[in-house]
Order: structure tokens, then C-alpha cells, then sequence
């Protein structure tokens, strides 16, 4: 790797500290040490030169399914990372629903090793709050904390036992650990799409927004009882969003985020039974996604998340109820970022600050992950640096992504912004063709 490199004209943004302005990225053995003007004694080995992009922290995404280990037809660990800097993402958490579950130190250790050998973007592991995501016994949260675990969760798998779940809290607030949990209420939530009149016309199983709301309620009262810190992944309601508001008047602990596809689609997206659009959670009213779109504007959640779940070909060729849920989407995430955006006039530094300086903050609030270095762009900080081109436009072809999943609802769909540029501590992990 080049020792010293200069990123030339681009215009630099970091939410994180209020920086926007034109100019030099110098870097120094992994770090970096000029912004603006790089000095005239800084001997560059390599430049770049990036006039016309945006230079940017690389992006954070707490929500990247590898599916390794134990899923490996549906994708593999290289696959997947090479995808993930080519979306301009360089530190990403994936969720512990693997086979077997992230529920031992040494998958962890496992996880962490293989995905450092990648070179690629930096990765973490969300352990798993009870055994086996089973809901019954709760795992060595210390241990996998030590082992590497920047937070803890149950992937899309409730607990039904409110005794555990307290217990879990009172735990995870002795030792100043973030748990991280999607409302869901198991009884309620076996559906496949939201329930409503679209629903109900297809014949298809619904979701009704109680079993968020129900879930979101006793989250919040234990918080209350405990003093645990949460984070809330993936909310789909509006009723669920003024739920977080009140949360956060009250100054509880507590953050959220919400995935791509809640924030861009809706019910009516499924189309003619389209197994694309079979996500979890389940696409909601349009009413629902305009609150959400709004939430994440004014800041009320905090991160977005591109929830990547690559499915092989054979899972989501079946009808729509039968198809494994899950899409493609971590090459999307900046691009849909952009596009939300421009069509609310949301001004690019708060979009970007959800990509970067909201999801770091999720994962620096919790003792496991305060040690994590990421998203910010300043001096003395790993490079780690996306840049993109905000001007070029371009079409979303499953069969081009570099994704082992080649099924998202945003297939056709024409996308701004392109990342041209992924640097993971100063190397280049990925360069536009």
C-alpha cells in the first residue's frame, strides 16, 4: 500500500464536525493528516484526483446480513464485502442470524478473522441476546462483548418471555451494553404483508401495526424499569414513530433506525405478488412511509440501514407467502439516500449524517461499541473515505450488482450518485471501472 496519498479537489463534507468545502484528502500511512491544503513539504506516492466528487466518511451500515457462516449458497463472505465497498460502505454490523447463531466467542473470533483477510470493509458482529436466538437463556454477554460484539440482539426472532427479556435488560444495563431489538410481537407478526385492504384483496396473511406498537411498549416500559440502553432496528409505523418521539422527550436511552425499502416503498410496491418486495419488515401504507421519511429528516431516527439480505434464486422463485424474505441492498444504500434527498429537499449533509455520523453514534452509545472509529472525516482519523460522483445517474440491474443476491424491488429503477472511490484505512478497497 501507498505510504502517503492525496485525494485532490473534491469537495469534502463531514457532518459530523460541519465541514463542507472544496479541497485536499492528504493521507499518511492509514490516516488522515491534512484537510483543505496538504502542505507544501506532503509528497504524495499516489493522488487522486477527485474534482467533481464528493468526499465523504465511509459509509456505516448496521444492518448487513454476510450470511456466512452457514448460508453460503445464498452468498459468500468476499462476495458480499466487495459489495459493501462498492456501495461506499467501510464499517458494517451484521446481524447474528447465522447457522450456527453468533451466540459463541469463537464465531465471533471466527467471523472477525475471516472478514479481516478480506480487506475489505470493517467488520462487526451484533451477538445474540439469548442462546440459539431461542428466547430462553441468555448468552455470556461479557464474553462475546470481549470477543468483539459491538452490541446485542435477536435478529427477526422476539422473545415471547417478558421475565427474559427484563433479564436481558437489567444485564445489558449493569455493564453499559447497547441491546438492540426489532418490535415485533410474535403472535401478531406471522403475517407477510401489512395488514389493510391491499392485503385482504390478495388473500395474503397480515401484519397489523399493533404487533410493533405492543412489542415498542413493553420495550419502553422496561426501559423505563431498567435503565437499559436499546436501539430500535428497522421500525416500519407511523404509530411506532410517535411512540420514539414521546421516547425521546423523555430523554430514555433509546435510538432507531429504518431500512431502505420502508423508507422508499410501500404495500402497493408487492405489485402483482412480486417476491422482491418480500421484505421484513413488511412494507406499510403510504401514510406510514411518509412519517418514517419525515423521522429520519428531523432526526427522530437516527440511522438508515440498508438491511442486506441476499437470497439465492431458488428461495424467492416461489409465491409471494412462500418466498424467503429479504433484498439486495447495500450497493443501494447511498444512491437511495440521495434520492430520498433530493425528493424531500432534505439538505445533503443530513442525509449523509444518517449514513455516517447517526449510525456511529448508535454504535459508540453502548460500552461494547465505543470503540469503534467511524464515521467522521477529520484529522488524526482512520481514512476511511467514500467518494462519490453526486452528477451521474445509473440504473439498478440485479445482474450487474456485485452482490451473490440479485433480487431488489428497485429493479430498473434509475438511481443518483455513484461511488466512484471506497478507501478502508488509506487502501483502495474498491474503484469504479
Amino acid at each position: 500500500m501507498n505510504q502517503r496519498q492525496l485525494i485532490q479537489g473534491a469537495r469534502l463534507i463531514d457532518p459530523s464536525s460541519g465541514l463542507d468545502m472544496v479541497g485536499d484528502i492528504a493521507i499518511e500511512r492509514g490516516k488522515v493528516v491534512a484537510l483543505g491544503a496538504a502542505g507544501a513539504d506532503f509528497r504524495p506516492d499516489a493522488v487522486i484526483d477527485a474534482r467533481g466528487l464528493v468526499a465523504m466518511p465511509g459509509l456505516v451500515d448496521l444492518a448487513v446480513r454476510l450470511r456466512e457462516p452457514g448460508y453460503e449458497h445464498a452468498s459468500m463472505l468476499a462476495t458480499e464485502l466487495r459489495a459493501a465497498s462498492a456501495g461506499g460502505v467501510t464499517t458494517l454490523v451484521c446481524p447474528p442470524d447465522t447457522d450456527p447463531v453468533l451466540d459463541e466467542p469463537g464465531l465471533i473470533e471466527t467471523l472477525r478473522y475471516r472478514a479481516q483477510a478480506q480487506q475489505q470493509s470493517r467488520v462487526y458482529a451484533q451477538g445474540a441476546l439469548t442462546r440459539g436466538l431461542k428466547g430462553t437463556v441468555l448468552t455470556e454477554l461479557a464474553a462475546l462483548a470481549e470477543a468483539g460484539c459491538v452490541a446485542f440482539g435477536q435478529a427477526e426472532v422476539p422473545i415471547t418471555d417478558t421475565q427474559v427479556l427484563y433479564r436481558a435488560f437489567q444485564y445489558a444495563a449493569t455493564f453499559g451494553y447497547s441491546v438492540w431489538l426489532r418490535p415485533l410481537d410474535a403472535s401478531l407478526g406471522k403475517g407477510v404483508a401489512a395488514s389493510g385492504p391491499l392485503a385482504t384483496r390478495m388473500g395474503l396473511p397480515g401484519v397489523p401495526v399493533t404487533a410493533e406498537t405492543i412489542a415498542l411498549f413493553a420495550i419502553l416500559e422496561l426501559m423505563r424499569s431498567t435503565g437499559a440502553r436499546v436501539h430500535l432496528c428497522r421500525l416500519s409505523s407511523a404509530a411506532a414513530v410517535e411512540m420514539l418521539r414521546q421516547a425521546k422527550r423523555e430523554s430514555l436511552p433509546i435510538t432507531a433506525d429504518v431500512s431502505v425499502h420502508s423508507l422508499h416503498l410501500c404495500d402497493v410496491d408487492i405489485g402483482y405478488y412480486d417476491s422482491r418486495s418480500r421484505v421484513n419488515p413488511v412494507l406499510r401504507q403510504s401514510t406510514d412511509r411518509a412519517a418514517l421519511r419525515q423521522a429520519l429528516a428531523d432526526g427522530t431516527i437516527d440511522a438508515l440501514v440498508s438491511d442486506h439480505t441476499p437470497v439465492e434464486e431458488d428461495a424467492k422463485a416461489l409465491p409471494f407467502a412462500e418466498a424467503e424474505p429479504g433484498a439486495t441492498a447495500v450497493e443501494l444504500l447511498l444512491s437511495l439516500a440521495l434520492q430520498w434527498s433530493h425528493a424531500d429537499h432534505v439538505p445533503l449533509a443530513t442525509a449523509l449524517a444518517r449514513l455516517t455520523t447517526g449510525p456511529a453514534t448508535v454504535l459508540h452509545a453502548g460500552r461494547a461499541g465505543a470503540h469503534v472509529q467511524a464515521g467522521r472525516l477529520a484529522v488524526g482519523t482512520s481514512a476511511d473515505i467514500c467518494l462519490f460522483d453526486p452528477q451521474a445517474h445509473w440504473q439498478v440491474k440485479g445482474s450487474q450488482l456485485l452482490s451473490q443476491g440479485k433480487h431488489t424491488p428497485f429493479e430498473g429503477i434509475e438511481l443518483p450518485g455513484r461511488v466512484r472511490f471506497t478507501l478502508v484505512g488509506g487502501r483502495v478497497a474498491y474503484q469504479a471501472p
